[in-house]
């Protein structure tokens, strides 16, 4: 979440008008996360969430995002509901953007990753594709390695000298991918983007998911992949074999891995760690002035990367 379009209250107490979800209270912008703008609003009735969704987000594809959410709360899966305004519409439009208000979660995101909280969320992912593996929703991975591709073109054009390990990196695991990219895995529809700020916790406990806009139809094991690398490794520490042991623990109660799925997670790790790297580096190099979020450091995903280049996990 983030904050790049800036609202006024009287903005926001005209765009609920439109809603019978009481009247505004108060309301703060979101900072953490880099994709949309976020707001926190308060009424008289309960929290809500309001999300501007801003360049990466494709305005066609945004009914697939709410009836997403809304099949997985009918099976009984923690996530914000998309609420509709008067007119039954959920997709509305504000500061000429499309926005979406959606129901609040209670809980925070994680400040330190423990083992149990792993194991919490190898259990979510299993629990989440098993409904979705059975959707009839349809969204293909627009961040697959053919954008990684293309991003990585627009940097190297940039031409900044600062970055040249990073491209130099990029490019040659681009060519060792796009050689080796798995086919025929079991698919699903996955969520693409499950980092601490994007899984709420009370005492322990998942207590709901959020940001579905990456989400879409994709390989189970790199659903996995990504999110491996992003609660099994630390900054100072590396990678965390226990937080490993205990995501694939909590996985394996509801799930499986079959043996091409195995064999292929290596080069899974790799991939999802270089779709994390060069989306990091474009928003260093391209981050706009006004915007309130910082960017993430790409030279943590660097590290990731060589880390999977030298290691097979699942000879750990």
């Amino acid at each position: 979440m983030a904050v790049f379009t800036k609202l006024e209250k009287q903005d926001i107490e005209n765009f609920l008008k439109e809603y019978s979800i009481g009247t505004l209270v108060s309301y703060e912008g979101i900072v953490e996360g880099v994709e949309n703008t976020n707001y926190r609003i308060t009424t008289n009735n309960h929290d809500y969430i309001l999300t501007i969704f801003e360049k990466r987000v494709n305005p066609e594809e945004l009914p697939f995002f709410m009836n997403l959410q809304r099949d997985l709360v009918t099976h009984g899966f923690d996530c914000p509901l998309p609420i509709e305004n008067n007119n039954g519409t959920a997709i509305n439009n504000l500061k000429d953007k499309s926005a979406v208000i959606i129901s609040f979660l209670e809980g925070k995101q994680l400040q330190s990753i423990l083992p149990l909280h792993c194991k919490e969320v190898g259990s979510m992912i299993a629990r989440f594709t098993n409904i979705t593996k059975s959707s009839k929703l349809m969204r293909k991975n627009s961040m697959g390695i053919n954008m990684w591709e293309k991003i990585f073109i627009k940097c190297k054009q940039k031409g900044n000298k600062n970055y040249d390990q990073y491209l130099e990196t990029i490019d040659k695991e681009l060519i060792f991918l796009k050689k080796n990219w798995p086919k025929d895995l079991p698919e699903a529809i996955i969520h693409a983007d499950l980092f601490q700020d994007n899984i709420f916790f009370k005492e322990d406990k998942i207590s709901g998911v959020i940001d579905f806009y990456f989400s879409c139809k994709d390989f189970i094991a790199y659903e996995i992949a990504l999110t491996i690398n992003a609660w099994c490794f630390n900054d100072e520490i590396g990678f965390q074999h226990n937080n490993y042991l205990s995501f694939m623990e909590g996985f394996h109660k509801h799930a499986s891995l079959n043996k091409n799925e195995i064999s292929a997670l290596n080069i899974l790790l790799r991939g999802a760690s270089l779709r994390i790297l060069v989306t990091r580096l474009h928003d260093k190099i391209f981050h706009p002035k006004r915007a309130l979020v910082i960017p993430k450091d790409p030279k943590e995903y660097l590290n990731i990367l060589s880390w999977h280049q030298q290691n097979n996990i699942t000879e750990q």
